[in-house]
């Protein structure tokens, strides 16, 4: 997550870091990509990302990148070319995406522009992928929807969907200091969050803030385009077999919109998919510094939340905690250290007790608002033969 401070056009800027205070950060650090173009969005990358030299160079000042399916270019026509004919933004249904939808953008996301990149090692549509530039509508399914918050959940196989997993996996990597998995994504789950009407709005057609083309005409076409669904605006994977039960292995809010509650809606989603597969973990660790307030932010308020709400002449153990939380129990006693909370005194056998009063007293001081950021009956239940069917999970 990134610390409470945006530059003049709205998006967070990058966190500072030892290498940015006194000293001059070594080239390694340095942005290959200056300059993002995503809709009418304009972001300034943190980090460097793995984007095949081959096609957009070894530094490139700007980048157009789709913002529905993450493919990329270093040409304004065949970025404008691609919007008018790609199948990849999230179509918002009364229901879950079972339509394979039509093949009309098909190879002609790639018209107007041989430079038009789907994946970084250049297998195009190959690979038997079925990403966004196949079929009609995002790929995966949607399983997770909270009409109140605007906001859908989508899991997508990154081995059934390489090209989608490999181009968000670079665009992640501009924010992420980190993430070293790009290529290889058929081993990971991504869960994809998806905003209904988002904060700022992303439209295509003029790119960058007046660097679009286009007459008024085609304008109106990809605007009326994305009036149709929701955006894009972070995810979160997952090893698909971790020997660590990690619930977690990387998880990013795209800058636009951090600060928005949004990253703490995704690791909700990963701990009530955790109880519901009946599998108790947390995310891959070691986390980095940023990682770590937010995790400790995020257990904070859910150890608070069903401490204050648990009888308060009944004794409540780490171990209830751990079952209803499905937080493990060296993160809950390091977190509730970190709160300040714990009293060591001995009481009903225990060497130490939790005062339910500091515990109240830290929700006051913070401000935290304690709701439940993920909706339990949001998640969509899927007939038997769909979706792997929860029979399957509870196995």
């Amino acid at each position: 997550m990134a610390p409470n401070t945006t530059t003049s056009n709205g998006t967070p800027s990058k966190p500072v870091s030892k290498h940015s205070k006194d000293t001059k950060r070594p080239s390694s650090l340095d942005p290959n990509v200056l300059e993002v173009v995503f809709g009418t969005l304009l972001i300034k990358p943190w980090y460097p990302s793995f984007y095949p030299e081959e096609l957009v160079g070894r530094r490139i000042e700007r980048l157009y990148v789709c913002q529905w399916c993450f493919k990329y270019s270093k040409e304004l026509m065949g970025f404008l070319g691609h919007l008018k004919c790609c199948g990849g933004q999230p179509v918002i249904r009364g229901g879950p995406d079972g339509d394979e939808g039509g093949n009309e953008v098909g190879s002609g996301s790639r018209r107007g522009s041989k430079s038009w990149s789907g994946s970084g090692n250049g297998s195009g549509n190959g690979n038997g992928d079925k990403s966004a530039s196949e079929k009609a509508g995002m790929p995966g399914e949607e399983i997770y929807r909270d009409e109140a918050r605007g906001i859908s959940l989508w899991e997508i196989d990154g081995e059934e969907h390489k090209l989608y997993a490999q181009n968000l996996s670079l665009f992640a990597k501009l924010f992420l200091d980190t993430k070293s998995v790009f290529y290889d994504v058929t081993t990971f789950l991504y869960y994809v969050l998806v905003a209904h009407d988002p904060q700022p709005g992303v439209n295509p057609g003029v790119g960058g803030g007046g660097t679009g083309g286009g007459g008024r005409d085609e304008q109106a076409q990809t605007q009326t385009q994305a009036q149709k669904g929701g955006q894009v605006v972070g995810f979160f994977s997952k090893e698909k077999m971790s020997w660590d039960n990690n619930n977690l292995a990387c998880i990013l809010v795209f800058p636009p919109w951090q600060k928005q509650g949004l990253g703490q809606i995704l690791m909700g989603a990963s701990y009530e998919m955790s109880k519901r597969e009946g599998r108790l973990g947390g995310p891959e660790k070691p986390l980095s510094e940023l990682g770590r307030r937010a995790y400790v932010h995020y257990w904070a308020t859910t150890l608070a939340r069903v401490i204050l709400a648990f009888p308060s002449r009944k004794p409540l153990s780490v171990l209830d905690l751990r079952n209803e939380t499905y937080i493990v129990p060296e993160d809950i006693i390091a977190t509730l250290q970190a709160m300040e909370v714990i009293e060591h005194r001995k009481r009903g056998g225990a060497d130490a007790v939790i005062n339910k009063a500091k515990v109240r007293e830290w929700v006051e001081r913070n401000m935290v608002d304690l709701r439940n950021p993920v909706d339990p009956e949001g998640f969509i239940e899927f007939e038997e033969g769909e979706g792997g069917g929860d029979e399957e999970m509870e196995e």
